[in-house]
């Protein structure tokens, strides 16, 4: 962090004035992964590959929630807009540690991530300029590589800095991308076909490693398999607590994303297989039915309601004793009602999903290709 920082503070001496913040909002509209792959030769799809690789840190990542439709980074300017925490509060977990110096460098909203994809689009539609791109990805992925931890898992943002962000995040799938862009990085097709075989090897390696770490996060109770957390302590293997309002619970729309790399799969091992089968039933016995989270007139914000069409939905949280609901808030209460919740955290956080659904009719499809998982 500080070879980051002193980078930026070289850039700024003799500067008379310090560039303006980089733009925020939503960056991985301006990185589209499914576009024609005629469209990644356009002067507009490189404006945003420049602009990407001009905006890497020092240590090889990028920053969450990063437009790139703008011009390349400016000498001296920050590597990342709008980073400062919500709050002061010491007691808040979300508290800034460093002023003007958060997520620089992060997977959460999947960045660096999206950067590399996006990236590797761009440079294998335009191999004579794509030396630039291809340097800047594989910076991208030695920083991966460097920011997994020894037990195979990775934290929200790296260099480490502090916090819950040091946690093994599986929160948004933050995890979950990493280890599937190590999946296709190390089998080096497609748009990786370019990466050295030394590097594809630690991929492989790093793949792996991760694998590893995901079956020994997924939460043991009674000696029975179930979910996994949002994030986990590195050094305990212990699930633990992100943001005020995210307790240690079991996550289920993390599990399914989990699951459905699992699912993926060429060839599972027992291991996978038996935590295919557990973390599904799970899903199963979890599942709510004849609900909608939705606000409907005379309502303070979105609440449960009943529609007898409804579609299957889950919780986000569930206790790790009684597999029930819970809910949260700034003040870290803990609620068994949504209705508990303020109306401003109750509008703006996914509290219920409906996305597990696609992990259990994956699952349908999966059993029948492996029957040691009937």
């Amino acid at each position: 962090m500080k070879a980051d920082q002193d980078a930026l503070l070289s850039e700024r001496k003799g500067l008379t004035a310090i560039p303006a913040e980089p733009a925020t909002g939503n960056g991985e509209a301006t990185m589209p992964l499914k576009a024609e792959a005629a469209w990644y030769k356009t002067a507009e799809a490189r404006a945003v590959a420049d602009s990407i690789v001009s905006y890497q840190t020092p240590a090889g990542g990028w920053g969450k929630n990063q437009p790139y439709n703008v011009p390349p980074r400016q000498k001296g300017q920050a590597y990342v807009g709008g980073n400062e925490g919500r709050s002061d509060d010491p007691a808040n977990f979300d508290r800034p540690l460093i002023d003007k110096w958060s997520y620089v460098g992060t997977t959460d909203n999947g960045a660096t991530i999206t950067e590399i994809r996006y990236l590797a689009r761009v440079a294998a539609q335009n191999p004579a300029e794509a030396t630039p791109y291809q340097n800047s990805i594989v910076r991208g992925i030695e920083y991966l590589l460097a920011a997994q931890f020894p037990n195979g898992g990775w934290p929200q943002v790296w260099p480490l800095q502090g916090g819950y962000h040091d946690m093994v995040t599986l929160n948004d799938n933050a995890m979950e991308g990493v280890i599937s862009l190590m999946r296709d990085a190390g089998a080096g097709k497609g748009d990786f076909a370019f990466l050295p075989d030394t590097l594809k090897a630690r991929a492989r390696a790093a793949e792996q490693a991760g694998l590893k770490a995901l079956l020994a996060g997924q939460v043991v109770i009674d000696g029975k398999l179930t979910l996994w957390p949002q994030q986990y302590d590195p050094l305990t293997g212990q699930p633990t607590s992100a943001r005020n309002y995210e307790p240690p619970s079991l996550s289920s729309t993390e599990s399914a994303g989990i699951l459905m790399y699992l699912m993926q799969r060429p060839d599972p091992s027992p291991e996978v297989v038996a935590a295919v089968r557990a973390g599904v039933a799970m899903l199963k016995q979890l599942q709510i039915n004849g609900y909608v989270f939705k606000r409907v007139e005379g309502d303070d914000g979105r609440r449960l309601h009943a529609q007898a069409d409804a579609p299957p939905l889950w919780s986000r949280y569930y206790d790790m004793k009684t597999f029930k609901p819970i809910f949260s808030d700034r003040s870290k209460q803990i609620f068994d009602t949504v209705d508990d919740v303020s109306a401003g955290r109750r509008n703006g956080y996914a509290w219920f999903s409906t996305s597990p659904q696609k992990a259990i009719a994956a699952y349908e499809a999966w059993r029948t290709k492996h029957p040691e998982a009937q």
